[in-house]
């Protein structure tokens, strides 16, 4: 399947979204209508932003980003189903619980963390574009106040009455990131954040940078096809032999338990005699 161009790209391409959200005006309006609440001052950390290497084990397309109160946010994409976005979560909350106390603090110093996926399909089945999670007592319902939440936004949604229009136009916004589909809305988010969008696409250095990441993802596929391919190979050589020894296993202690133990060398000479007794034993 061709891949698109960057100039072509919807907001839904990691690379594209991670890349809008490096400025911290984009990022904050995008956490400003996830969270519903003003935020204040955010910086997007680059060490987990885009990073780029010719070994491809740099590479890294989610946002982390904080604001003046050191809460801590990490953002990503996510167009594949898959079924470890609980366990992904619950790593990137570590990461940021790593980040947030310092040597010497308090526990009590840690401050709240959001982990935040936005999904183009629907990550729990349930049909709502927007599940929340929290620790919670299982016996009483009451929160448990790690101040953690985990929260994943579906495009996918059937419960607009549930959610705010804004929110409702910027999930159509990922899907169609294009002139039309801002033109419909009247969210000032998904205005501003057009903007921002047009002039990435028009931005060569940026338009490099996917093309780098696009030549890695394809060496890497190509390389993993190849050591897919000989780890294939050699795993059937091996159970072949391993298939074998056991067949010729089987037959000699069946030419000694019948009294023929003067086949046994004989056949290991003679490819036609060995066939045969495979056959007459129905090996």
């Amino acid at each position: 399947m061709a891949r698109k161009k960057f100039e072509q790209l919807d907001l839904k391409d990691a690379f594209l979204f991670s890349a809008a959200l490096e400025d911290p005006e984009a990022c904050r309006l995008i956490l400003e209508l996830f969270l519903g609440y003003p935020i204040a001052n955010i910086t997007v950390h680059a060490e987990h932003s885009i990073l780029l290497s010719s070994d491809f084990k740099s590479v890294r397309l989610d946002i982390y980003a904080s604001d003046e109160l050191s809460v801590g946010y990490n953002m990503e994409m996510q167009n594949e189903k898959e079924n470890n976005l609980p366990m992904r979560s619950r790593y990137y909350q570590s990461e940021l619980d790593i980040a947030a106390l310092k040597p010497g603090e308090d526990y009590n110093d840690m401050k709240p963390g959001y982990i935040i996926f936005i999904c183009t399909f629907d990550p729990f089945g349930k049909g709502l574009y927007k599940y929340t999670f929290e620790n919670r007592c299982l016996e009483t319902d009451m929160p448990l106040g790690d101040k953690t939440m985990k929260i994943f936004f579906n495009t996918k949604g059937t419960n607009p009455e549930d959610v705010s229009e804004e929110l409702l136009a910027f999930l159509a916004y990922v899907e169609d990131s294009t002139d039309s589909c801002a033109e419909k809305t009247q969210s000032e988010t998904v205005h501003k954040i057009h903007n921002r969008i047009k002039e990435l696409k028009k931005n060569r250095e940026m338009g490099a940078k996917f093309m780098l990441l696009e030549e890695l993802i394809k060496s890497a596929e190509k390389k993993a096809g190849a050591e897919g391919l000989v780890k294939g190979r050699i795993e059937g050589i091996s159970k072949g032999r391993s298939e074998e020894q056991n067949r010729y296993s089987r037959l000699i202690l069946r030419l000694a338990k019948d009294g023929r133990s003067d086949l046994i060398v004989k056949a290991a000479s003679d490819t036609h005699l060995l066939d045969a007794l495979y056959q007459e034993y129905k090996l």
